[in-house]
């Protein structure tokens, strides 16, 4: 008979582990990988065979794990067990965390945005919203969001970044970022935000040529990222000065997406203003130019 592993030893908690595998196997259905239900299915969620065959293991060692009794799985395993039992985020670093192997640091920002939150901006009304990645990066708008500030679908990636935009212009005619009331702010808060982006990223080359291109390009991004400020206050308040519709003042929201790094940012104008006309215009109106010729 072999010997039972404790069910505590060399940082992997085998008891919490096993119940936490059986809990999310249960939860998902055959069809939700793609598999028949079948008849006599008496098991809620998957079966142990089915788990391990989509995980790329044998059935044994799952079953060895869900029994509190396996050894020490590998990120390999833990990789396929988070594909096969479709965990979130989080689920996937609480399983690495029993398992006594945490996980390694994201090599960067993310830049995958949630359906949900997608689904979320494109259905508010009368409101612009876009998200933007620790480094200011738009990674997601929707249609207002593109008439009030600019077509980011016309624009290759390297220039959807907002940072790079309010330091590296363009600036001509007082339209620094859109023209917008709060640029200058704007440009302390991008600090800020590319400074925690430096510290959790250090490694990523994208995060790194980004402060190198700022910093080489810009005389008041130096000066900024040399005064070590982590803290920019937030605006809550703004008007832009839009070359179609004239001034357009919103209120702002910036919504923290747990988990993502990432922003969700929302402008909404006071019911009943000509800011709210403004809006209803341009979401009317769209990202064509009212002087194009016909």
């Amino acid at each position: 008979m072999a010997p039972v592993a404790p069910a505590h030893t060399g940082g992997v908690d085998r008891t919490e582990l096993a119940g936490f595998l059986r809990s999310r196997r249960e939860r998902i259905s055959p069809a939700d990988v793609g598999l028949a239900a079948g008849p006599r299915r008496r098991t809620p969620g998957l079966r142990r065979e089915e788990v391990a065959h989509l995980a790329f293991i044998s059935t044994e060692y799952y079953t060895r794990l869900e029994q509190a009794r396996g050894p020490r799985p590998s990120r390999e395993v833990l990789a396929g067990l988070a594909r096969a039992l479709r965990l979130s985020d989080a689920e996937r670093e609480h399983l690495h965390l029993l398992a006594g192997a945490p996980p390694d640091p994201a090599p960067g920002p993310p830049r995958e945005v949630r359906q949900s939150i997608l689904d979320l901006i494109h259905r508010l009304p009368q409101s612009a919203a876009f998200v933007t990645s620790a480094t200011l990066e738009v990674l997601a708008w929707n249609e207002l969001a593109a008439a009030l500030m600019e077509d980011f679908s016309a624009l290759p990636r390297h220039d959807r970044n907002l940072a790079r935009r309010a330091f590296l212009g363009p600036h001509s005619q007082g339209r620094r970022l859109y023209g917008v009331s709060d640029a200058d702010a704007f440009a302390r808060h991008a600090v800020s935000r590319l400074r925690t982006a430096a510290a959790r990223y250090p490694d990523d080359p994208e995060v790194t040529g980004l402060l190198h291109e700022l910093r080489a390009g810009s005389q008041e991004f130096a000066r900024l990222w040399d005064s070590h400020d982590v803290h920019g206050e937030p605006t809550l308040c703004k008007t832009f000065r839009h070359p179609l519709v004239g001034p357009v003042t919103v209120n702002c929201d910036a919504l923290d997406l747990t988990g993502r790094d990432q922003q969700v940012v929302i402008y909404t104008a006071v019911p009943g203003t000509p800011s709210e006309e403004a809006l209803r215009l341009l979401s009317v109106i769209g990202t064509q130019r009212m002087d194009a010729t016909r």
